[in-house]
């Protein structure tokens, strides 16, 4: 076979993979994700949609942790090879405005270096008794990774029992890196545990399950590509 044929042969192979990955993403995103993306120059438009703290949708077990409008939902994905593990909530202020508070009781813990998360034990998960459940809460700190946490959680916090509706702190922009900070929002996410009594990797959205049942709400983005996730 001559070069020229190989080398034919593997800009076809690049150009069919580069349309396959288009397309799964641009499938993936629309139009729900970009209704958000427009919200993002407007952020006066989707009044609607926004999401009160407290609100319980249907028999739902968890509470709305805040206010503001569901952006990105479990299993985005934003470029190739990310899964999106948890629940973006955007608020539409700057940094230190939004408070947030917890969906669900349970044990909470915040490590010693954690500038802008907390994690909530859930002993028995509401959906399945038999398994324990964490719910992960992060960016509640500004883009120097000055922490917004509640003073009532100071790092080292560990097994403090929060009922629902505990005030965690606010919705801030941390990311870890001050040059390029996150948009203003929460995120949220429900663990699974190892088995032995602690947290997985929340990173790894085979470490977490669907929110859907947990929030009422249709927030897998498998499931849903052309909803914005909203209950009165």
């Amino acid at each position: 076979m001559s070069k020229k044929i190989i080398l034919l042969a593997f800009c076809v192979a690049l150009l069919a993979a580069g349309l396959y990955l288009y397309r799964f993403f641009r499938n993936r995103s629309s139009p729900r994700t970009d209704q958000i993306l427009a919200w993002f120059y407007d952020e006066t438009s989707l009044a609607e949609y926004r999401m009160k703290t407290g609100a319980v949708c249907g028999d739902a077990p968890f509470r709305f942790p805040t206010d503001g409008l569901i952006g990105f939902i479990w299993d985005d994905s934003f470029r190739p090879g990310h899964r999106h593990s948890g629940i973006d909530i955007f608020g539409g202020t700057g940094p230190g405005v939004v408070s947030i508070y917890t969906a669900y009781p349970g044990y909470l813990t915040r490590q010693a270096d954690w500038k802008s998360s907390v994690i909530v034990r859930a002993p028995q998960d509401p959906l399945k008794a038999d398994r324990q459940i964490w719910v992960y809460y992060t960016h509640m700190a500004d883009a120097q990774g000055n922490s917004f946490i509640s003073d009532q959680f100071p790092p080292g916090t560990s097994e403090v029992f929060v009922e629902a509706g505990t005030y965690l702190g606010l919705m801030g922009n941390y990311s870890g890196n001050p040059a390029a900070p996150v948009g203003v929002h929460l995120h949220v996410s429900v663990v699974k545990d190892d088995g032995l009594g602690n947290f997985t990797n929340e990173l790894d959205i085979r470490n977490t399950y669907d929110p859907s049942p947990y929030f009422g709400l249709p927030l897998n983005a498998n499931e849903n590509s052309d909803t914005i996730p909203f209950c009165e």
